[in-house]
């Protein structure tokens, strides 16, 4: 009976204030790289920023931004990890060309109603800041099960969106990529970040890689957030005018 009370203790006193500051499962010099990471996402970030912003002005976003962006991923994966400038500005690059090219998305919600991009861009970043946190306070290797699942959650995406450019898209299918698409990204900010500490941990400090697979993942999450508003948005205007014309 004893034991039994201390292991209820000892579960009431794991998810204390002082175990989020438990970071001794990581290593300074991994932490020094997590920061070195969340530094650099921060300036992808500010670079796509930049990048919808002027398509904004002069309506740069297409194809051609869509294609830069994976010449320059391309081109950063092809150099020398110690060309560490070229590959950071490669980064900054991609990151451009990726907010033009989600530029026209960006300018429809502003359209719409500028409020829709500002709660659809904090909630992307709260989203993302719990789950790569608890990825982050957990313990070493907890998620990295979830690689296998996401893999096959992935291609389950992919032949949903082959089926449906074949067979014509409908409002239930466009659903399901909406809102399974979100949910496998979020899990993938899990995994990728568990994953980044793993491979710290095993010597590999590529930071520039690594801010570039947690932008990949913000940038999955925030579209879908945004489309699921501007649609959600959308259909209460439609009804609001159905009404008013009954």
């Amino acid at each position: 009976m004893d034991s039994f009370f201390q292991s209820q203790a000892g579960i009431g006193t794991s998810w204390s204030y002082e175990s989020l500051k438990n970071f001794r499962q990581i290593s300074p010099v991994v932490q020094n790289h997590l920061k070195q990471v969340y530094l650099t996402l921060c300036c992808a970030l500010s670079a796509s920023a930049a990048g919808a912003f002027l398509h904004i002005l002069w309506n740069i976003g297409g194809f051609l931004t869509m294609l830069g962006c994976f010449i320059s991923i391309a081109w950063l994966f092809s150099s020398p990890i110690y060309e560490e400038r070229k590959r950071l500005g490669l980064l900054m690059a991609a990151s451009f060309f990726e907010g033009a090219s989600v530029g026209p998305l960006i300018e429809l919600a502003i359209d719409f109603d500028s409020s829709i991009l500002i709660t659809a861009f904090v909630g992307t970043a709260l989203a993302f800041g719990c789950f790569s946190g608890t990825a982050i306070v957990a313990k070493r290797r907890e998620f990295l099960y979830l690689g296998g699942l996401l893999s096959s959650g992935l291609s389950i995406l992919l032949w949903l969106q082959l089926a449906a450019s074949i067979f014509g898209h409908s409002t239930a299918t466009f659903k399901v990529e909406l809102y399974f698409g979100l949910l496998l990204f979020l899990g993938y900010v899990v995994f990728d970040t568990q994953e980044i500490i793993e491979r710290a941990h095993l010597g590999d400090l590529d930071y520039v890689k690594h801010a570039l697979t947690l932008f990949t993942d913000f940038v999955a999450v925030l579209v879908r957030i945004l489309v699921i508003m501007l649609k959600n948005a959308s259909e209460k205007s439609e009804d609001k005018k159905r009404k008013k014309r009954s």
